[in-house]
């Protein structure tokens, strides 16, 4: 690993250090409790508001992408900030930094758990904790929750969300796929609606645009080589001990089982823990005999009133299996094996999306058609410019070889009395004659613009 590169700040632009990053790592994993939208919007206040290492943008761009991905997506989301800043070593330092916390507290109370019997007195301690962490976590979510629904359409669609998963138990793939298909039909069928909402203020755009000026790193431009070494890098370390351990002892041992089990559950994992602990319960229950229904139970309190997902409750699973069936070993050593192997076989994969995929999502970013999103700024009749800068420039790059019958979107959206007009008026037109920029109000020059879009177009002009 070329460290000289992950100390470096100016390498990516941003100029802060790896002592910085690894202490705000750090505070943001102590403050982590509560489910994921109070963590989330623990990291957009702090990473976004307070401390400006990223844009809003690329933050929610980043966001969109790790709920798209199997496992705990706030692990994934601050593994993809990490390695934006400071490479793969941010991005690990990033991501175990969120998981450790969690790791030393669910290994704490597990020990006296299996010692005692009951961990009451000192999750009462965390839950007082959690309690004053509470008011943090509320702030932050109506913050983001502001800044992410920006009309009425977008918030009813939020409310339905929440009624559909809270009341009638939707799965949460099954409310992702929907929402994405709203979103395209939105994106399609007009300015209006869901692609309209509040005009962004002066600030965020200035910082916008400070984030797009820095120089893109090398580690983020997409590498089909090395994403394949790095692909293969991490599947080694993921499926080389699942593998080891089945050859070596067998399937019917209890560590086998630990690992073949948690790495299938690492695939499934979509939409939170809540959409697959009930199948970890059961088979861990009913079918592996590793617990019984209170002990389940009694894991889901610790995770609760602990800092880090809730999936974290797997690695409670994973000691208390290995705690009842040794193998020979001591039963608080075979307890740790056991409690750590879940653990590294849940969290790894979280790391191989992100180190794969991470530089195809981010070439991705930014690349919206410019007069669509003109077009959409434009009839939303908000602007003070009249107008639509974007527009013009896109009307500018079409090249002169494009026929009528691919006339883009917003030449579709002009009326048939504008597209009469502008054919009328073609003949006299002067090759090199700027377009007419100044108009009264926005819908002409609105309509100016597309006339004299339309004739490039058809090589009039």
């Amino acid at each position: 690993m070329d460290t000289r590169n992950v100390q470096s700040g100016a390498d990516a632009g941003h100029g802060i250090s790896v002592n910085e990053a690894f202490r705000v790592w750090l505070r943001v994993a102590c403050l982590s409790f509560g489910g994921p939208a109070g963590q989330i919007a623990v990291m957009h206040r702090i990473l976004v508001e307070e401390k400006k290492w990223i844009s809003e943008g690329r933050f929610l761009h980043a966001l969109n992408y790790c709920m798209l991905l199997p496992g705990p997506e706030r692990s994934s989301l601050r593994t993809y900030v990490g390695w934006l800043m400071h490479r793969t070593a941010g991005g690990l330092m990033a991501g175990g930094l969120f998981i450790l916390p969690g790791i030393i507290a669910i290994m704490a109370l597990s020990y006296i758990y299996a010692a005692f019997g009951n961990v009451s007195f000192v999750e009462a301690l965390f839950f007082g904790l959690k309690a004053a962490v509470l008011a943090v976590v509320v702030e932050a979510v109506v913050r983001v929750g502001k800044r992410a629904l920006k009309n009425r359409i977008m918030i009813a669609l939020a409310a339905i969300a929440f009624v559909a998963i809270f009341f009638f138990a939707v799965p949460f793939p099954i409310i992702i796929i929907a929402a994405g298909l709203i979103g395209y039909i939105g994106r399609q069928t007009g300015p209006s609606g869901i692609c309209s909402g509040r005009s962004r203020s002066w600030r965020q755009q200035r910082r916008d645009r400070q984030h797009a000026r820095r120089r893109v790193p090398d580690h983020i431009k997409p590498d089909t080589g090395r994403a394949i070494r790095v692909g293969a890098l991490w599947l080694a370390l993921w499926l080389v001990p699942v593998v080891a351990l089945l050859a070596a002892l067998g399937q019917a041992n209890v560590f086998s089982q630990i690992a073949l089990f948690f790495s299938k559950m690492a695939l499934v994992t979509f939409g939170g823990a809540y959409a697959v602990l009930a199948y970890v319960a059961q088979q861990a229950v009913e079918h592996y005999h590793w617990l019984k229904p209170h002990d389940m139970l009694d894991g889901l309190g610790m995770a609760e009133t602990t800092p880090g997902p809730l999936i974290m409750v797997l690695q409670f699973v994973g000691f208390m299996a290995a705690y009842r069936d040794p193998s020979g070993l001591s039963p608080m050593l075979a307890a740790t094996l056991g409690g750590l192997l879940a653990t590294w076989v849940t969290f790894t994969p979280c790391f191989l999306w992100i180190f794969v995929g991470a530089p195809y999502i981010e070439r991705l970013r930014g690349q919206h058609r410019p007069c669509r999103r003109a077009r959409r700024d434009h009839c939303r009749r908000r602007r003070r410019d009249p107008q639509p800068l974007d527009l013009v420039r896109a009307a500018h790059a079409v090249p002169r070889d494009r026929t009528g019958a691919r006339l883009p979107a917003e030449l579709r959206h002009a009326g048939a009395d504008q597209r009469r007009h502008s054919s009328a008026r073609a003949v006299g037109r002067s090759r090199n004659r700027d377009l007419p920029l100044q108009a009264r109000h926005a819908h002409s020059a609105g309509g100016e613009l597309r006339r004299s879009w339309a004739l490039r177009l058809v090589g009039v002009i």
